[in-house]
């Protein structure tokens, strides 16, 4: 009988254990940090492949050679933009991981209200901080969804080339270079359809690689926007809270300092009219 009541007890134990850290994780940050990495990985790691295969497809069928020295051409650019990529990569993953720090003392500090740090003013200071940082860094991805859309839409419409050149026979659409800014006015690199090198980029796997590549990119950058979204929610819910908090803790403070003082005010006549009396 012992035995059965000691097993059910420490069940009872395990239990309460178990929901107490479950209950205590900051579920809405530990979702936005998933969401935010996956797209921030997502953008990156196909952002790149994207950029090395525009390269490929640049030198293999426009003949686009990289200029000598330090001049600004497309192949210096695309090389710019895989430094950012490494930037955002390695900023995004530490500042994910102070807004999951925040998510965790704050909702400590929201369910114990005894003095935590994140009720103190610094606490406070801090999280306005980061509510500053995820508003700006939304912006900022908003403006990465909005420039990789670009790449999109060039690619669509080559592959809607590829694909319309195949079935109306007799039309002869170049794309040139310099309508999307890749090339000097000076210079002149066309591919039109009727010629082999379309044919071959058409039929090879790095055009429909790349397309879909920029396309994943694309939704990892929406999925990074939507994951600052989240963390402006939740950092705007834990700035009420934490305000809420702090004002009862002073309310608090106030009412046991009262009912001290009123404490000390009836033993003191307590002692008074003891006095009298002897």
């Amino acid at each position: 009988m012992e035995e059965n009541m000691d097993e059910s007890q420490s069940q009872k134990g395990c239990k309460e254990c178990c929901e107490r850290c479950v209950g205590s994780l900051p579920w809405a940050s530990l979702i936005a940090t998933i969401l935010l990495y996956m797209g921030v990985a997502l953008f990156c790691g196909c952002g790149h492949e994207a950029l090395s295969g525009t390269v490929t497809i640049l030198q293999n069928y426009f003949e686009v050679i990289r200029a000598p020295g330090d001049t600004l051409d497309v192949f210096t650019i695309i090389d710019i933009l895989k430094y950012i990529i490494y930037g955002l990569a390695a900023g995004f993953f530490v500042f994910g991981v102070l807004l999951l720090v925040e998510g965790f003392f704050t909702t400590g500090a929201i369910r114990d209200l005894y003095g935590e740090f994140k009720i103190t003013a610094c606490g406070r200071c801090l999280t306005a901080f980061l509510m500053f940082l995820a508003y700006l860094f939304f912006l900022v991805w908003l403006g990465v969804t909005a420039f990789t859309s670009l790449p999109v839409f060039m690619y669509f419409n080559v592959w809607s080339m590829c694909q319309n050149t195949s079935s109306v026979e007799g039309t002869n659409l170049c794309l040139d270079l310099r309508q999307f800014g890749a090339v000097t006015i000076a210079e002149e690199r066309k591919l039109c359809t009727q010629s082999e090198k379309f044919v071959k980029m058409c039929e090879s796997n790095e055009l429909d690689l790349t397309f879909h590549l920029f396309v994943c990119a694309l939704a990892g950058a929406g999925a990074a926007v939507i994951a600052m979204v989240h963390f402006l929610m939740a950092l705007a819910a834990n700035w009420g809270y934490l305000k809420d908090a702090s004002r009862m803790q002073k309310y608090e403070d106030i009412k046991s300092k009262e009912e001290q003082e009123l404490h000390d005010i009836h033993s003191t006549r307590s002692k008074e009219r003891l006095n009298a009396y002897t």
